[in-house]
């Protein structure tokens, strides 16, 4: 471990997890199995899928969460799964690829339900398994724990020879999920085409930003979401929403001793807005997972940015403010376009449309995403996932790759029936990821709360996109969700 502690485990690999094995460099299983596991240590499941690409089983990492979990004395399961890029060659020599959409997830739910299967034979606790992962595995934890058993993947899973058995799981760990495809852009549009970078870019991308916004009004009032108030979030409140968990978070960070500068859009008082987050910033007064330890946010970081605005501050009769305001202080505002400018200066937006591509206009041409390769099939074509992208592309999306989005989209499977949802979720976004829009981990998390689930969701100060970060709050929280376990 990176502290020099030594961890001693039991390790069994390639443990092939379908009957019918298609890809033998991926569809297998490694359990790591700590001293002094009993039959009802809790299950720590760690997918390593990154870009919907294919991800082999591998070992505990010290430091990310696979190594402190098994360190805390959980049984720690790496299965490997077939991804968009996963190719083998068939009798014939020709390349087949073996893991476009759905395959990444009916790989996973195979590997859970082999878990169930021989539950009483390995220690650990099959119903007690948390799953975790990062960008598109924060995407497959989110379908392992919104898709549980729902008849929709049962054909493709006996197809495979996967357990007859259940694929449910106790809770789920999702860092900066890119989920809800065929909303993605649509989301990201509505928020960042506000900003200079759209604003800016050529007349062929504001048009097509401007006509993706305007589609995501009338997606946000279909949900019917509801904030922790009972408030009603439809398009008219979205953004003062959002606006709030930047400063929900932004103050967390401040109370742990965080500098928050003004230049960002924020505006500081020595009086609190009514809700705002406690002052003292301890643990006896902060919800369990909201402290952003202080060791974990450099200070003065945003400096370099502050001082490339310096002049259009002044412009604009605003005095520059280096550095951050004094501890102690309330955060009350947030101008958001001066903060998604700052997003955006970290690091340029994804061009329109940002998740489906594949655009051939007499003023564009883009090149196809890594979705686009999800949703393709096993010749290694590439498809369109939305209408409004197809039509562009002079095509249709067909009914087989509406399924499929529909299977990789957990948002279709939350609150239905024959779906057993898990009942606890540890939700992160960073507060400065632009590889997707915030709403579409904002949904999740809300769409799980208005199911009567137990949340755990913020959006991560000073976090860029990534995974595995704060990992005394993430074991903490696993402890307390697996707290009446016998050796928690």
């Amino acid at each position: 471990m990176p502290q020099g502690d030594v961890v001693k485990y039991t390790a069994y690999t390639h443990l092939y997890y379908v009957e019918h094995v298609e890809d033998s460099t991926y569809q297998y299983l490694n359990v790591f199995i700590p001293e002094g596991a009993t039959q009802q240590t809790p299950i720590l499941l760690r997918t390593y899928v990154g870009g919907y690409m294919a991800s082999q089983a591998g070992q505990p990492q010290g430091d990310d969460l696979s190594g402190r979990a098994l360190q805390e004395g959980y049984v720690v399961v790496i299965p490997g799964t077939r991804g968009r890029n996963s190719v083998i060659t068939d009798k014939s020599g020709k390349q087949v690829y073996t893991g476009r959409a759905p395959k990444s997830i009916l790989d996973l739910k195979a590997a859970i339900r082999y878990l169930r299967l021989f539950d009483k034979e390995m220690l650990g606790d099959a119903e007690k398994i948390i799953t975790d992962g990062t960008s598109a595995g924060g995407a497959m934890s989110s379908l392992m724990g919104a898709t549980g058993n729902n008849p929709d993947y049962e054909k493709y899973l006996k197809q495979m020879g996967a357990a007859d058995t259940r694929d449910n799981v106790f809770a789920s760990i999702c860092f900066c999920p890119i989920t809800d495809l065929d909303h993605a852009d649509i989301a990201y549009e509505w928020l960042y085409g506000q900003t200079d970078s759209r604003k800016n870019a050529d007349a062929a991308i504001q048009k097509i930003s401007a006509e993706l916004a305007a589609q995501f009004p009338a997606y946000i009032n279909s949900l019917n979401l509801h904030k922790d108030d009972g408030t009603l979030l439809t398009a008219d409140n979205y953004l003062d929403f959002i606006k709030s968990e930047i400063i929900r978070a932004a103050q967390i960070a401040k109370n742990a001793g965080a500098d928050i500068s003004e230049e960002l859009g924020f505006t500081f008082s020595s009086e609190a807005s009514f809700g705002a987050p406690p002052i003292n910033g301890g643990m006896e007064t902060l919800q369990m997972g909201n402290l952003v330890p202080a060791s974990a946010e450099p200070k003065n970081e945003f400096s370099s940015y502050a001082e490339r605005s310096r002049d259009k501050l002044k412009s604009n009769g605003r005095p520059p403010m280096m550095g951050g305001k004094k501890n102690g202080e309330y955060i009350i505002d947030l101008d958001m376009p001066t903060y998604l400018n700052y997003v955006v200066s970290t690091q340029p937006l994804k061009t329109a449309p940002a998740f489906d591509s594949m655009i051939a206009t007499d003023k564009l041409t883009q090149a196809a995403s890594g979705e686009n390769q999800e949703f393709g099939d096993s010749t290694g074509s590439e498809a369109n996932f939305t209408d409004y992208v197809a039509k562009l592309n002079g095509t249709t999306v067909s009914d087989e790759v509406k399924q499929f989005v529909k299977m990789l989209n957990p948002m279709y499977y939350i609150g239905t029936q024959n779906t057993d949802v898990a009942q606890y979720w540890y939700i992160r976004h960073g507060a400065r990821d632009r590889d997707t829009a915030f709403p579409i981990a904002l949904n999740l998390a809300y769409k799980l709360k208005n199911a009567g689930k137990d949340v755990n969701y913020l959006l991560a100060w000073n976090r860029p996109h990534s995974g595995d970060y704060s990992l005394d709050e993430v074991i903490a929280w696993m402890n307390e969700i697996t707290k009446d376990s016998s050796n928690k």
